[in-house]
């Protein structure tokens, strides 16, 4: 009896882990329609930070009713330009949609085609900040907002992030979920199986001085 009692415990565990939504308790970005992007502030005196794939990740958690995968992005450049002032500086990263990798090889597979990111016809991602501001939810120092162009869909997106820099390294830790039908990846997956619309983002950056 008491061994019945224990299995159906485990098994209630285990149901609430595999359903349990990694996006719901990540501050969900605020999205809208993309702004004009100024050109670096090449203040006199500033200094660019590159972002490569040596120092930094970019990875994301997907989930569906039975559970979630983990992945990342394995080829990606960018940079900051710092003007001496987070609030004035600029940071632009562009990701290969091929270098797409997660736990599961069929997984990773099925994300390339068209039923998702279609890396064939949008090879690139790309994100451009248009704004940052001091102070964020959650004990984040600063507030991004930034163009992110996706899936062939453009929209602008604000998130809370970290950023603290040193003459040595501009670093970027931020977590966040956003909506991917926002960016027209609407594949619904099985009928009694359904891929959660939300998709819990991910920065580490340590861009190091050029």
């Amino acid at each position: 009896m008491r061994r019945g009692i224990a299995i159906t415990i485990l098994l209630g565990l285990i149901t609430f882990t595999a359903c349990n939504d990694p996006a719901a308790d990540t501050t969900k970005a605020r999205t809208g329609e993309a702004a004009p992007v100024a050109s670096p502030a090449a203040a006199q005196g500033g200094q660019k930070y590159q972002i490569t794939t040596q120092n930094s990740k970019i990875e994301f958690v997907g989930s569906k009713v039975t559970g979630k995968h983990n992945g990342s992005f394995g080829d990606f450049s960018g940079q900051i330009d710092y003007t001496g002032n987070p609030e004035t500086s600029q940071v632009n990263i562009t990701i290969k949609a091929d270098s797409i990798t997660t736990d599961t090889p069929d997984l990773t597979k099925h994300l390339k085609t068209a039923d998702f990111f279609d890396v064939a016809k949008f090879p690139e991602a790309s994100f451009v900040s248009t704004a940052i501001k001091a102070g964020g939810e959650n004990g984040a120092t600063h507030t991004v907002t930034g163009n992110l162009t996706m899936h062939g869909v453009t929209k602008a997106v604000t998130f809370p992030a970290t950023i603290n820099v040193t003459p040595e390294a501009a670093t970027v830790e931020s977590s966040f979920s956003i909506n991917r039908k926002d960016f027209g990846i609407n594949y619904a997956g099985a009928a009694d199986n359904l891929i959660r619309d939300n998709v819990v983002l991910t920065l580490h950056i340590r861009a190091t001085k050029a």
